[in-house]
């Protein structure tokens, strides 16, 4: 067994935690305050409950309290770090790749953009059950001319099927980071289960663009930890 190998082995859930509260910490200070508080809340709400309301043991109440009060905890902790995350690599190469690796399920997502730039502007290109989505990072004025193209090429492909563009960044007009997933949520499905590999399987076959990606821009490491990201 290797030393790597052993390593991962030893970490229990409360190492992710930790590590889920160094992210979250260096975004947000006020976090140990906010989880102290909603578990506080928590526990206080639950005695009172069950206590007052339901003439219940104060003792097994306050018991029932601290888990709900460690669940609410690990929640917010769960929901602060994505946001913490999201905000830390906004902005940075690869940055929507690594809120696409989040999503569990759903869609097809290659490993490598179709687009990329020496201005690091990038295109990814996604199939889901709402049709083909491309996301471009980078100004709105350099990346719309890149989406138009990649979706002219789509259509030619793949006639009757929906092709959506989505331009993440802070402009107007664009979708912050943070809610990329919503907005990709919020598509209407209008693809079978079945037809959503076929579609991706024949735009595959598609010329990606051939400029190599420029030196010292490598968006398949722009990724924060999977495990921090949720929370555990």
């Amino acid at each position: 067994m290797s030393e790597n190998t052993a390593s991962e082995k030893k970490r229990r859930w409360y190492h992710n935690m930790a590590d889920a509260y160094r992210v979250t910490a260096r975004t947000y200070p006020w976090v140990a305050w906010a989880l102290i508080g909603s578990a506080a809340a928590t526990v206080a709400v639950i005695v009172l409950i069950g206590v007052v309301a339901l003439r219940g043991n104060w003792i097994l109440w306050t018991i029932l309290g601290v888990f709900a009060a460690a669940t609410v905890a690990m929640s917010l902790l769960s929901f602060l770090v994505r946001r913490a995350v999201y905000q830390q690599i906004d902005g940075t190469a690869g940055a929507v790749k690594a809120v696409l690796d989040q999503i569990r399920s759903g869609w097809i997502i290659p490993e490598a953009p179709v687009h990329v730039t020496r201005e690091q502007d990038i295109v990814w290109r996604v199939v889901g059950r709402a049709g083909v989505v491309f996301i471009s990072e980078g100004p709105s004025s350099r990346v719309q001319p890149m989406l138009a193209t990649e979706r002219k090429r789509a259509q030619r492909i793949i006639q009757n099927v929906p092709v959506h563009v989505i331009q993440v960044g802070k402009e107007e007009g664009q979708v912050p980071l943070a809610k990329l997933q919503s907005r990709l949520r919020s598509l209407k499905k209008q693809l079978t289960k079945e037809e959503v590999p076929l579609v991706s399987a024949r735009l595959s076959a598609l010329r990606s663009n051939d400029l190599p990606i420029p030196k010292g821009i490598d968006p398949m490491r722009a990724r924060p930890n999977r495990r921090a990201m949720r929370g555990r």
